[in-house]
């Protein structure tokens, strides 16, 4: 029974379509058509629409993937170029403060020789404002030898081993040098102060010290060599004592920013203690 109604459904359909088929090639099913096109229209518009724009998305999705990588493939690049760069830049401030070390040796005295050293540490807490240098005896480096820069005095060697030593910088207070001043050569004694300042004091009082004026050592009692800057006059007033006048006096070196300095390797100071220890025996 079963059976036969498929066979009679199958045959019914069979039969429709045929008409169906017969009726549109006479041209009959023409309204008919029209109006079921329009559904099938809209619905065949909305599918291909969905369809296009899921196959938009899926070439936006693999496309930005692409920029992505591309991106990081990029910065990955900059990345190094920056480093290379950091690293150029290194090379070249290197270069122009060995250059300018290099000129300052030309420019000094023939006999003069240096050990150049790089800063490795600086110590400016407290009361204490020095620096360490990697340079030590085995670099002929000995106690109290001048350390410069291009720009003028940074201090004394007062520690030393093989293989480093450290500087005790003029902006110490316990730093004291005597110096002169270029234009008028008014002697006097440069000391460091706690701000990190400098102040020339024991100038005469009736010395005409002029602002602006440089301030180099002038070589009595043999403990540094003559003609170091060690920096410019910035005002002037007469001491609280008033027996001599005392002047502001700024270093030309930055003393915060040192990396590379030289040692005066064959300067060898007087000690002065000596003629004091064979005038108090005569004395006797």
């Amino acid at each position: 029974m079963l059976r036969g109604n498929r066979v009679f459904t199958f045959s019914m359909t069979i039969i429709i379509v045929t008409l169906l088929i017969y009726f549109s090639a006479q041209g009959a099913l023409g309204p008919f058509e029209d109006v079921v096109s329009v559904p099938l229209n809209f619905v065949q518009g909305v599918i291909g629409g969905a369809t296009q724009s899921v196959s938009g998305f899926i070439d936006d999705v693999s496309n930005f993937r692409k920029l992505e990588q591309r991106n990081k493939d990029l910065e990955e690049a900059l990345a190094v170029y920056q480093a290379e760069l950091a690293e150029l830049r290194e090379k070249g401030q290197d270069f122009d403060r060995l250059a300018a070390l290099l000129n300052y040796d030309r420019l000094g005295p023939e006999d003069r020789q240096y050990a150049t050293c790089d800063v490795i540490g600086t110590d400016t807490t407290g009361f204490v404002r020095a620096i360490q240098i990697d340079c030590g005896r085995r670099d002929g480096v000995g106690l109290l030898d001048p350390v410069v820069t291009e720009l003028g005095l940074v201090g004394r060697v007062t520690k030393l081993s093989a293989a480093g030593a450290e500087v005790l910088m003029v902006t110490d207070p316990t730093s004291s040098i005597n110096a002169r001043l270029q234009s008028t050569r008014e002697d006097g004694r440069v000391v460091g102060q706690l701000a990190g300042d400098l102040v020339m004091t024991n100038i005469a009082v009736d010395a005409d010290v002029i602002e602006g004026d440089l301030v180099v050592t002038n070589g009595l009692g043999q403990t540094l060599p003559a003609d170091l800057v060690v920096g410019r006059v910035l005002s002037v007033a007469l001491a609280e004592s008033e027996l001599y006048q005392e002047a502001r006096v700024r270093s030309l070196v930055d003393f915060g920013r040192l990396e590379i300095v030289q040692v005066i390797i064959n300067f060898e100071p007087v000690d002065l203690s000596v003629f004091e220890d064979q005038e108090a025996a005569n004395g006797r």
